[in-house]
């Protein structure tokens, strides 16, 4: 095996790089929040509640610019039965992140909620929130896993080295930092990877275009010269599959921790609109070297480079076909610096879901759950001790799974269909309760199970209208294999059909509890009529400053007609006393504590 000591300089001084930015952050915010009282345990999870436009917009936009939406963004635009017409991430992210903006960060953080199962917690007590931790832990667990493994490939590809090492080295460092820091980590290495993305690329492009072996891009997008044209185009037979597709980039990617994270570490809701806003135009920006490298796939003419004969989709390698274009269509000093980028775009999303998850763990099963008296310095250490766990657990599965990108792809499914309609639910839909809550989560649970998982070779019990066979290459084995492709749009049919479960349910529950049709002792959930028991946590202490707080339930934050633009990009922090006194009571007015 080759070594390529550029390629390992290169990387050795980006991951160097990142190491130095997250131990600096963490040293730089050690005392932060100490002055206002601010649990060090909630300094870790939401950096303080104090993070500003320039790195809230950066790390934001890293809830999902990362490792694999580059790398997938450039694979769909390059696959010859797809084309940019199916590469939804980029519009689909970004418009989750506008509908994210619009109606759920400014309630989840005029709140104070520490993380995105606080509200579920809330209304529907401690057990059905540990119920929804298993899918959200799983979409975080699994999505790491997945971008772990792309990197040990991608790395491969262009510097030799073992995979194995690569991984391990990665994840080691993206935990060390974010022990270490918390959020505050997490939030400035982002800012150094995203600039490591956005620059690494765009500096290949001109090289790769200029290439001789490269035919224009202009011309390949409408026309056949290699393979079929980059623009691609939707099937009248498949436009369900694809609406279906966007509806889950689009909806499926709100209910995640990683992006309330960043929500809820906002100075203020208006920042947190603000700051999801910025992130949407940042994801359609970092999508565009992506794009060019997928159509520049596209349009090479592989027999006159040094990758050889076959054309990567020929070689099944059109997963890598990024870091296949660096390698082969730009000069080796161009290549390393991309490579660098990329392998800090897999970190930059590796981290801060290894904290989401521990977050999660931390302070809805451990502290709300089980340990309500523990102390802040025990939540710490479990926090400590869980990303550990949880970033050891991502590391193994991308080393010895190898269907992990089969288990993110249902996991991030069942946040869609059962995560989802359940936010929606106790956010905006008054008088749901916890027997709603568990009957949406079996509805979303059996459809979308019951549609099946050709990935994970999961056959279907429930056959949806217009299902058909094809037979396809099993992507471990090789052998051919016959699958059912549900051309039915059944994933948003099972998230409709959970969040009219939840509706439904709840008010026949209350019907036959209150009109005494079914007596008062079969409560079991104490969700309808001891609706005051400790099970249900109305008068949870979720926001803790010292003294016991309980939050209303729907406290309203009321519009400021006479707030110009200019304020939402002002720090609170630097505005007089009295100035912040004025806005947090028109704010925030059942709140008794700086909201900051």
């Amino acid at each position: 095996m080759t070594i390529h000591v550029e390629g390992l300089v290169a990387i050795a001084v980006f991951y160097l790089l990142i190491l130095f930015v997250g131990i600096w952050a963490a040293w730089k915010n050690k005392h932060s929040g100490e002055a206002e009282g601010t649990n060090r345990s909630e300094t870790i999870m939401v950096g303080g509640r104090d993070i500003g436009l320039f790195v809230g917009g950066f790390t934001m936009t890293a809830t999902w610019v990362g490792g694999g939406y580059i790398n997938g963004t450039a694979e769909y635009v390059y696959l010859p039965d797809y084309g940019l017409a199916w590469a939804q991430a980029p519009f689909g992210y970004a418009l989750s992140l506008v509908v994210g903006g619009l109606f759920f960060a400014k309630p989840m953080r005029s709140r104070g909620y520490v993380t995105m199962l606080d509200p579920f917690q809330q209304l529907y007590g401690k057990r059905m929130g540990g119920l929804l931790f298993i899918p959200a832990l799983m979409g975080e667990i699994f999505w790491s896993a997945a971008i772990l493994s792309a990197l040990g490939a991608t790395l491969s590809v262009i510097v030799d080295i073992n995979i194995k090492m690569s991984v391990v080295l990665s994840a080691l460092i993206a935990i060390f930092y974010t022990l270490v820091g918390g959020l505050y980590s997490v939030a400035y290495t982002d800012v150094v990877q995203l600039f490591c993305i956005f620059v690494g690329l765009w500096i290949s492009v001109p090289f790769a275009l200029s290439n001789a072996a490269v035919s224009d891009i202009t011309v390949t997008a409408v026309k056949t010269v290699y393979q079929s044209p980059w623009r691609g185009s939707v099937k009248k037979e498949d436009t369900w599959i694809w609406i279906d597709n966007f509806c889950l980039l689009m909806l499926g990617g709100i209910p995640w921790q990683v992006y309330f994270q960043r929500v809820l570490s906002a100075s203020s809701a208006t920042y947190a609109q603000v700051l999801s806003f910025l992130a949407a135009f940042g994801c359609l920006v970092m999508a565009v070297p992506s794009v060019l490298i997928g159509a520049i796939g596209a349009s090479t003419d592989w027999n006159q480079t040094s990758y050889g004969g076959l054309s990567p989709k020929d070689k099944e390698e059109a997963d890598m076909i990024l870091p296949i274009v660096l390698q082969h269509l730009c000069p080796p000093f161009v290549s390393f610096f991309g490579l660098g980028a990329v392998s800090a775009a897999v970190m930059s999303s590796a981290d801060s879901s290894i904290l989401s998850a521990s977050s999660m763990f931390a302070r809805n099963i451990y502290q709300l759950a089980f340990r309500q008296s523990a102390s802040d310095r025990e939540i710490v250490w479990v926090m400590r001790i869980t990303i550990f766990v949880f970033g050891g657990l991502a590391t193994l599965m991308a080393l010895v799974t190898g269907t992990v990108y089969g288990l993110w792809y249902l996991s991030s499914d069942l946040v869609y269909v059962i995560i989802f309609p359940q936010l929606l639910s106790v956010l905006f839909v008054k008088g749901t309760n916890t027997y709603g809550s568990v009957a949406a989560y079996l509805f979303g649970l059996v459809l979308r199970i019951g549609g099946g998982e050709p990935y994970l070779q999961l056959p279907p019990f429930i056959y949806y209208p217009g299902w058909t066979t094809e037979q396809r290459k099993h992507h471990i084995t090789g052998e051919m294999e016959e699958i059912v492709i549900q051309k039915f749009p059944f994933k948003t049919v099972s998230m409709l059909a959970s969040f009219m479960g939840n509706f439904v349910f709840s008010y026949l529950a209350k019907y036959l509890f209150e009109s005494g049709k079914i007596s008062h002792k079969y409560d079991f959930l104490d969700a309808v009529v001891s609706s005051r028991s400790g099970e249900i946590m109305d008068k949870t202490t979720l926001v803790a400053r010292g003294n016991n707080i309980g939050l209303s339930e729907l406290a309203p934050v009321k519009p400021r007609l006479s707030v110009t633009l200019a304020a939402a990009f002002t720090r609170r922090d630097t505005q007089p006393e009295e100035t912040v006194e004025e806005e947090e009571e028109e704010s925030s007015p059942d709140f008794s504590h700086d909201e900051k």
